[in-house]
């Protein structure tokens, strides 16, 4: 594989596993919903605004994905004190519980795909995980740390 192809092909490759351990799982949440609960476990509470920019989406979208969020107990929204106008949304112990147990669910659902990789193999995936982490962590603007 050309090293210009490498990035794409683990980009698809993430996409298909996630839509596959969701499907296997019998998972019906949106992906939207983890993205946004891990977005907001790295970061703590963020405005809306700044969640819908970091999630690529539009504010009412971003509002009305919240407000399920906030039915299910899995964040809270509240006033931020330096503006009026402003609401910050915060995960919630449940919401980090759902999150784990997400996790979890796509980790054992996973697996078997896994089982005849070798120590070597393990360690390519691992520091593989490493270098995409490092490269993925963003701001709450989106923007690329």
């Amino acid at each position: 594989m050309n090293r210009q192809d490498v990035i794409p092909s683990l980009v698809l490759s993430s996409y298909a596993l996630a839509r596959i351990a969701a499907q296997d799982a019998g998972n019906e949440a949106p992906a939207a919903q983890w993205r946004v609960l891990t977005l907001l476990e790295k970061t703590g509470a963020t405005r809306v605004g700044e969640l819908a920019t970091a999630a690529r989406t539009t504010q009412p979208g971003m509002t009305r994905l919240i407000g399920a969020l906030e039915r299910e107990g899995l964040v809270l929204r509240s006033p931020v004190p330096e503006d009026s106008r402003a609401i910050a949304v915060a995960i919630t112990p449940a919401g980090s519980r759902a999150l784990r147990a997400w996790r979890e669910e796509f980790r054992d659902t996973l697996a078997p795909r896994f089982t005849d990789l070798d120590d070597d193999d393990w360690r390519a995936l691992e520091r593989a995980a490493e270098i995409l982490a490092a490269h993925t962590t963003t701001d709450t603007t989106g923007a690329s740390q």
